[in-house]
């Protein structure tokens, strides 16, 4: 694993959603709050208003990778979520990628060189 791990259980989502912070931009929002932890839990949601589940599924396979492949530049210790908007059903890996790392800059949680 990478240092991250997966939030799962319906009680974190929800204390994110109900206690944490929110920052959007075109494509995605993201939710985060401080863990207790030396790692980041991530999660990835997807409402089924953007289609079936082949779409979802594309949709967040690309949300997935775009964290993965920046999750070094994250600040630890925080519990995030990125939530899928109906504009992401139609844009590209790129947009996406650049998505998430606006909303972590954004919430200051890009780490400073």
């Amino acid at each position: 694993m990478y240092s991250n791990e997966s939030l799962k259980s319906n009680k974190d989502f929800r204390r994110v959603y109900d206690k944490g912070k929110s920052f959007a931009n075109k494509y995605l929002v993201m939710f985060y709050i401080k863990n207790n932890f030396e790692f980041n839990r991530v999660g990835f949601s997807i409402s089924k208003k953007l289609g079936k589940a082949v779409i979802r599924n594309k949709i967040k396979r690309r949300m997935k990778e775009s964290y993965r492949l920046n999750s070094c530049k994250f600040e630890k210790g925080y519990d995030i979520i990125f939530l899928a908007r109906m504009n992401a059903k139609s844009t590209d890996f790129d947009k996406i990628e650049s998505a998430v790392l606006h909303l972590g800059k954004l919430a200051g949680l890009i780490k400073k060189r």
